[in-house]
């Protein structure tokens, strides 16, 4: 037993059946299980929280299919090192055996453009395998081009029950712990501060155990309490704290406190939060709880957040306060979003509805035949460029989904439906 190595490392999975959770994925059905069995192994990404598995299954991977393994890092590998690996494994005869070289690349969201544009020939040809680790969704942080080339396999972070089965596990194989009487009375305050991840909470759960004298020890609240300083660390951006912030946040710009809206801010931006996630939440927001009460929300969020791509910390802190001050204080709708859930559901409950006639395409002789199109009218023959005529399949017609907020310009579309549609849809 190395007790140097942390307790994480320690007690780390080698096969299958040792991994803990994403049985979606390595489960007896799981997507991966059987290509891993068969060694049939494609490019892919695995996408997730930290500390829930992601090194551990690219290891895992390597070991069952017995494939040569590479592992970089992209905090401190640059083309230069990709390419390296590459060559090694061209010349171990990756493109002449199924059983090609895996790489892995942690924190592959990391690369920029030019750095991941040099793994796309060696994936393309099969002189490698990659395996990918992220915490950030990769459609916005992995190139298109590699992306295509990937399968995107998403890990979930870990539960309550997954938790406490790791920290079961650790006592029950590890060879330090096992020296030691251990109870688990309570295990709020050590899942809590662990925010989900399996590392950390191991290497808390390792801290309590080696801080205390006695053989015998009682894992209780209070004891993590007064051992961990929750205080030492002002924002965690991958635990608690990160969801928790970033809801205060959008519950402040949602509720037109751009005071608040701004604090929080500034609480991200001091403890490291990565500016783009907050820039694609102003967008998402945008939509919807401002909506067309003023659509201009949208246009500014969009921008800020090619800016913030473009200019980078410190100066485009001023981008993102300009930005959450602007939506802050906008009117507020969220008549879209609630359109698009009903019309979902609508279309969940009725299934495939059959376009009318009317309305359909005819781009063939048989089709006008068939009357295709044969009633439509076209909207700008008539005055006002409108005319009353049926859209919907006649067993959701009169289907009210959009229903206009009450604000000034919301209320200027739901006087033009009405002098339009009159009663039909009730505005």
């Amino acid at each position: 037993m190395d007790i140097n190595k942390p307790l994480a490392e320690r007690i780390r999975p080698k096969s299958l059946e040792e991994y803990l959770s994403q049985e979606h994925l390595v489960g007896d059905d799981g997507s991966l299980t059987q290509q891993i069995k068969k060694g049939i192994i494609p490019s892919l990404i695995l996408w997730g929280p930290p500390g829930v598995g992601k090194t551990t299954l690219a290891n895992i991977i390597a070991n069952e299919s017995e494939r040569p393994f590479y592992a970089l890092s992209a905090i401190n590998s640059g083309v230069k090192e990709v390419r390296d690996v590459i060559e090694k494994a061209k010349q171990s005869g990756g493109l002449f055996t199924a059983k090609n070289p895996l790489l892995f690349i942690d924190e592959i969201h990391r690369f920029s453009k030019s750095q991941q544009d040099s793994l796309l020939g060696a994936v393309e040809k099969g002189w490698i395998t990659l395996i990918g680790a992220t915490t950030e969704n990769p459609s916005f942080e992995v190139i298109p081009a590699l992306l295509s080339r990937c399968q995107v396999y998403t890990l979930n972070a870990f539960g309550k029950k997954e938790l406490e089965a790791l920290l079961a596990r650790a006592m029950h194989e590890d060879e330090y712990l096992k020296t030691k009487e251990i109870t688990l009375k309570e295990t709020e305050s050590l899942l809590r501060l662990s925010g989900g991840d399996a590392r950390k909470l191991l290497n808390i759960f390792e801290l309590i155990i080696s801080s205390q004298e006695q053989n015998t020890i009682t894992i209780t609240n209070d004891l993590v309490s007064k051992l961990v300083q929750q205080n030492t660390v002002r924002y965690d951006k991958t635990g608690e704290q990160h969801y928790d912030i970033i809801s205060a946040f959008i519950k402040s710009i949602r509720g037109s406190d751009p005071n608040a809206a701004v604090y929080w801010l500034a609480r991200m931006i001091e403890g490291g939060e990565d500016l783009k996630f907050i820039a694609r939440r102003l967008i998402i927001l945008a939509s919807e709880d401002i909506g067309n009460a003023n659509p201009t929300a949208l246009i500014l969020a969009n921008n800020t957040f090619q800016a913030v791509n473009t200019i980078g910390y410190p100066e485009a802190r001023i981008i993102l306060s300009q930005c959450t001050v602007y939506l802050a204080s906008s009117p507020k709708s969220n008549a879209s979003y609630m359109a698009i859930n009903k019309a979902q559901q609508l279309v969940k409950q009725t299934g495939d509805l059959s376009v009318p006639l009317g309305i359909r395409n005819a781009p063939t002789k048989l089709m006008k035949e068939l009357g295709y199109g044969e009633e439509y009218q076209y909207s700008h023959d008539y005055k006002d460029n409108f005319v009353a005529q049926e859209f919907l399949p006649d067993e959701i017609k009169n289907t009210t989904l959009y229903e206009p907020s009450d604000n000034q310009r919301e209320n200027s579309f739901r006087t033009f439906l009405k002098n339009r549609w009159k009663d039909k849809y009730g505005y």
